[in-house]
C-alpha cells in the first residue's frame, strides 16, 4: 500500500494482494482520520459482499472469485470506541460484466486498487442500536 496525504484527502494505491477493509482501516489509522468519505475503483481476485436482513437483524454473505471489477467503491469512515470504523460498499462486475454489490467485507486486490479518502474535518462516532441492529452514526 502507498499512500499521499493531503490534508484534505488520502489517496491510497493498493497492490496484488493486498486486502481492501484491512488496508483502508490501516492507512485512516496511521493518518489519524476520525472523519471521512471514501471513494475508489480497481479490480479484485475475490470478494465477500454482505446484506443486512432487516427481519432477523443479522447480515448474511456471498464470495465471488475470478476477474472482477471494481466499478464502485464508496463509503465512509466514523469512530467506534476511539478506533476507525469504515462501512463501504461495492459494486462489481464479473467477466460477463455482470453486477453485483453489497456491504464490503473482505476484497483482495489481483491488480491495483485506486481509493480516495475526503477528510472531514471533525468526528462522528458510533453506537449499537438494540431496536435497528446495527452501529448507527450518533448525531
Amino acid at each position: 500500500m502507498k499512500t499521499i496525504n493531503l490534508k484534505s484527502h488520502l489517496i491510497i494505491r493498493l497492490e496484488k494482494g493486498e486486502e481492501i477493509v484491512s488496508s483502508i482501516v490501516k492507512a485512516c489509522e496511521e493518518n489519524n482520520i476520525k472523519l471521512g468519505v471514501l471513494t475508489g475503483i480497481g479490480a479484485m481476485s475475490y470478494v465477500e459482499v454482505g446484506y443486512f436482513d432487516t427481519d432477523k437483524k443479522e447480515y448474511f454473505s456471498n464470495e465471488y472469485k475470478g476477474h472482477l471489477e471494481i466499478l464502485s467503491l464508496m463509503g465512509n469512515i466514523t469512530r467506534k470506541d476511539e478506533k476507525v470504523y469504515l462501512h463501504p460498499h461495492i459494486t462489481f462486475a464479473n467477466e460477463e460484466n455482470s453486477a453485483k454489490g453489497g456491504h464490503l467485507n473482505k476484497g483482495i486486490i489481483s491488480a491495483t486498487g485506486e481509493i480516495i479518502i475526503q477528510v472531514i474535518d471533525g468526528r462522528v462516532n458510533r453506537y449499537f442500536s438494540e431496536e435497528i441492529g446495527l452501529n448507527l452514526m450518533e448525531l
